[in-house]
């Protein structure tokens, strides 16, 4: 049987916490987090033999990882967690929707978030976050260290008051802007998906991504990464001129990318 996971414990021993991604976009993502007695894949959308040589990119192997934490079942954010996890033994967290929307066939320790309940992790704090996505039962993530706050926030079409409240005072936020919906409406997508991925339980948009950031306290904000931005229906150029209004007192301003993610990020 599954353990259910639902112990939380706020000691958090005084040392550095970085993040960083092996690809961000719809045709794969994995964000690496590190911190003094760990490092979590969150998700893993890419073969074994990719994920090992992105991994390796930033100077890690999958030995390194201490466990991979699961927003979501879709092909972009889970095809590799099974595999890796078997390979490595890995312990996987995900919640009981995500764990019953797929056949992940056996993992060698599943661990079940219960009701979005905050757990801890060799002195991480992980505090899931609901979101409005079409998957089973989605989650995002707020990791806490040493005092500091890395929000991950991507794959949701809408902002809830919820999302807004447990985003706030982040010292580093990966925040998705996926795409713009004058590009959206005018590519190539079929109408349907257009509609799934501009509908309330799809993807932010440019305009949404901004929206979000001036109604959150980001006075403590060292970094904001960019991510999951659509190679169809947005540009680096539109992104840039969209957020960088409301990105003027961020201290970096980071644009993840399917291909290299971006290196890593020291939060101090």
């Amino acid at each position: 049987m599954p353990e259910l996971f639902t112990s939380l414990d706020l000691f958090a021993p005084k040392a550095p916490l970085r993040f960083a991604s092996l690809g961000s976009g719809s045709r794969g993502n994995a964000t690496l987090v590190e911190w003094g007695q760990g490092a979590l894949l969150i998700d893993c959308g890419f073969s074994i033999k990719d994920t090992e040589l992105r991994l390796a990119r930033l100077g890690k192997s999958p030995r390194d990882l201490t466990a991979i934490l699961v927003t979501h079942e879709h092909s972009d954010h889970i095809k590799g967690v099974a595999p890796l996890a078997r390979r490595y033994k890995l312990p996987v967290y995900m919640t009981p929707g995500t764990w019953h929307s797929r056949d992940l066939g056996d993992l060698p320790e599943l661990k079940l978030i219960q009701s979005y309940t905050a757990f801890e992790l060799n002195g991480l704090v992980i505090r899931p976050i609901a979101v409005p996505h079409d998957a089973r039962e989605p989650a995002q993530f707020v990791v806490e260290y040493a005092g500091l706050r890395l929000g991950i926030l991507t794959d949701l079409g809408s902002i809830t008051p919820h999302v807004e409240a447990a985003y706030q005072a982040c010292d580093a936020i990966l925040l998705e802007a996926n795409h713009d919906p004058f590009m959206l409406a005018s590519g190539p997508y079929p109408y349907s998906l257009k509609q799934r991925v501009g509908g309330q339980w799809g993807h932010l948009s440019n305009q949404q991504a901004a929206g979000f950031l001036q109604r959150i306290d980001t006075q403590r904000l060292q970094h904001l990464v960019v991510a999951h931005i659509s190679q169809k229906n947005n540009s680096l150029e539109i992104a840039r001129a969209t957020l960088g209004p409301v990105t003027q007192s961020v201290k970096q301003v980071t644009y993840a990318c399917q291909d290299q993610g971006f290196d890593w990020l020291a939060v101090v």
